[in-house]
């Protein structure tokens, strides 16, 4: 039985993981056009914006794992990595959707080394294989699609629905040590899956800063949505873990189950 603190974190964990709201903030900030735009987006452009969400997956992980340095720090240098993607969304707020996939990489980077920090807030080993691929699963987390096999948005629905790739891909790092393989099925398999789910904000995003009222200072907002967004995402991930580490798996995904028949 989870104590009433744990619980409480618990039910925050949940109201963050299921509740993202993404969508709603970037059309508070945007307004109702960027429903049509979605809807009128050509396949094609579509397609660009999924490969780019797969290439900046591999270069951020090859970036941030490699160059994550050990420190005693203990509290999340959220507010670093916000302003820093605030500066490369004012840039993609002039570029529109070239822009936007320009500045998807160095973005992506700045995020991942920020769900790092947060991972490691919450008790978890940083250069651990498990808390690697960990990190890279919170790109997956608070988007919906019916084009894919992830379609439930159920924080384990998803997690679950990736365990295979990511048991391939354990084993692969495990004996291998390396994080980011060109020729790795297993890895390959598993960014893909991830960068299916990441592509949805990411387009959401990219009709936004296509809009040709954006500016700098709106592609500035922007972005501190999208790393908000993501780091909400991390912040109720790792607290999950960090509650199955202490009561097990089987007990806090029960308890987490629950909450939503409270609903």
């Amino acid at each position: 039985m989870l104590s009433k603190r744990d619980m409480d974190e618990l039910r925050q964990a949940y109201d963050i993981l299921e509740h993202p709201g993404f969508r709603i903030q970037v059309m508070n900030l945007i307004g109702k056009p960027i429903e049509k735009g979605i809807a009128l987006l050509p396949d094609a452009v579509e397609n660009n914006i999924a490969k780019a969400c797969n290439v900046a997956l591999k270069k951020a992980a090859d970036i941030a794992l490699f160059t994550l340095q050990d420190s005693e720090e203990e509290k999340p240098s959220n507010w670093f990595h916000r302003v820093s993607v605030w500066a490369t969304g004012a840039l993609g707020g002039f570029g529109g959707l070239p822009g936007t996939l320009v500045e998807l990489p160095i973005s992506t980077t700045i995020m991942l080394r920020s769900i790092f920090d947060i991972a490691k807030g919450e008790g978890e080993n940083i250069y651990d294989i498990d808390t690697k691929l960990a990190a890279l699963q919170v790109f997956a987390l608070g988007s919906e699609s019916a084009s894919d096999d992830l379609a439930d948005t159920a924080y384990y629905s998803v997690r679950m629905g990736m365990a295979m790739e990511v048991r391939a891909a354990y084993q692969f790092l495990k004996n291998s040590g390396k994080l980011v393989d060109k020729g790795a099925p297993q890895l390959i398999q598993l960014l893909q899956k991830i960068a299916t789910r990441f592509s949805i904000p990411v387009t959401e995003k990219a009709v936004a800063q296509a809009m040709p009222f954006i500016s700098a200072v709106i592609g500035a907002g922007l972005n501190d949505i999208f790393i908000a967004h993501f780091q909400d995402m991390a912040h109720g991930h790792f607290t999950v873990r960090r509650l199955e580490r202490k009561y097990g798996k089987d007990i806090v995904e029960q308890t987490y189950n629950s909450f939503r028949a409270q609903e």
